[in-house]
């Protein structure tokens, strides 16, 4: 057991969109990540994803609307619903997720990390 400060650990995030394991707890990993700019049109099969903003804001779009989460704010995305997320600036994000969560969902490309670092 031990203490995690997230102001921290994500000051030895260097990456964009290249999530960080910084617990664990049952089988759902958290995650700290940072974004900039645009990711990719995705969904998640079976996993739901929760998105935690430390700071900035996140735009999280769906493909009938578009949903603003400032800092101490979080948004649920339920399993199936495609999602991007975008950051005009760059924003800090705790994720929390079960372990099979693969960042890109249903979809493989450059930005798709398997094998994540453990912070």
């Amino acid at each position: 057991m031990e203490v995690v400060n997230l102001n921290d650990k994500l000051a030895k995030v260097k990456e964009y969109w290249s999530p960080k394991i910084v617990g664990e707890l049952n089988d759902t990993y958290v995650k700290i990540v940072k974004f900039t700019g645009e990711f990719v049109w995705h969904h998640h099969d079976d996993e739901d994803e929760l998105f935690l903003v430390v700071k900035g804001r996140l735009r999280m779009k769906f493909r009938d609307r578009e949903v603003a989460v400032s800092p101490g704010e979080f948004i649920v995305v339920p399993k199936g619903v495609e999602h991007m997320p975008v950051a005009d600036e760059e924003v800090q994000v705790v994720l929390i997720e079960p372990k099979t969560t693969l960042n890109t969902g249903n979809v493989r490309n450059e930005r798709t990390r398997v094998e994540l670092e453990h912070l």
